[in-house]
């Protein structure tokens, strides 16, 4: 691992490969690890994965901070690394930081990939959606690590996942920090980035698993109608970490789409 520092707070990345930088910003109660299986485009790109700040060996960031927060530092770690311009992929979590990065510091990101994606959950889910999730995870958030795997696992992935996902989700699920991952849901939970949709002017390709029950593919329908000239990808017969299940194919459709996108 690499360190950064941003304002005073630590963020921890992982760097590899060589080419274009391909920015890599994980999901929920998940860190930089979640990419593993990505590395395959290290042949063609240079992947840099963050801890997002709460996560893995970053430092924990004031409990007040919100999705704008964390875009700002997304832009200040960049900025310290040397990265003037990239492909920005966003899972889940990730991909509404993706969104307001670009909403934000649009110089940084020449093109979006969003996987399992939202535009914040206050902008892809029903109220009392939102409300059940952040209920039932600040009911979570203090019982053991297997009770939280337990209850979110099955969400994630589904029972055909190839063998050996399930356990690397759930090694990266049991690390979690209880306060950083609670900021991270508030932030979520309050995000609506819902205006900030018409305004994207860079390619930008939405990337969802058939059986996703965290973000099903009404969600998915949308996004790609509010994002003009988007592309819209399915993977068949796999669930929210599409990129763990169908690392094939998810690699693919991501290499095509970057390759596709004017220098």
């Amino acid at each position: 691992m690499e360190t950064a520092h941003v304002d005073g707070l630590q963020v921890a990345y992982t760097r590899h490969g060589d080419g274009p930088p391909l920015v890599l910003l994980h999901g929920g109660l998940s860190d930089s690890r979640s990419w593993r299986r990505q590395r395959a485009l290290a042949d063609e790109f240079t992947l840099l994965a963050w801890d997002a700040p709460g996560c893995g060996l970053s430092a924990v960031p004031p409990s007040t901070w919100r999705i704008a927060d964390y875009a700002d530092c997304l832009a200040g770690w960049l900025g310290s690394i040397g990265v003037e311009r990239a492909h920005v992929l966003g899972l889940s979590w990730g991909s509404s930081l993706a969104l307001e990065l670009c909403h934000r510091h649009p110089a940084f990101v020449r093109s979006l990939v969003l996987a399992s994606a939202y535009a914040g959950w206050a902008g892809s889910l029903p109220p009392e959606e939102v409300r059940a999730r952040i209920e039932g995870f600040l009911d979570l958030v203090g019982q053991s690590p297997a009770a939280v795997i337990d209850a979110v696992l099955p969400t994630l992935v589904t029972p055909a996942a190839p063998p050996g996902s399930a356990e690397e989700i759930a090694a990266m699920i049991a690390d979690f920090h209880p306060a950083g991952a609670t900021t991270m849901l508030l932030a979520m939970a309050e995000a609506d980035l819902r205006p900030a949709l018409p305004r994207i002017a860079v390619p930008t390709l939405l990337l969802y698993g058939e059986l996703d029950q965290r973000s099903p593919l009404p969600v998915a329908r949308a996004l790609h109608e509010q994002i003009a000239g988007s592309t819209l990808v399915v993977l068949p017969g796999v669930g929210h970490e599409c990129g763990v299940e169908d690392a094939d194919g998810f690699n693919a459709a991501v290499r095509s789409f970057l390759q596709s996108t004017p220098r």
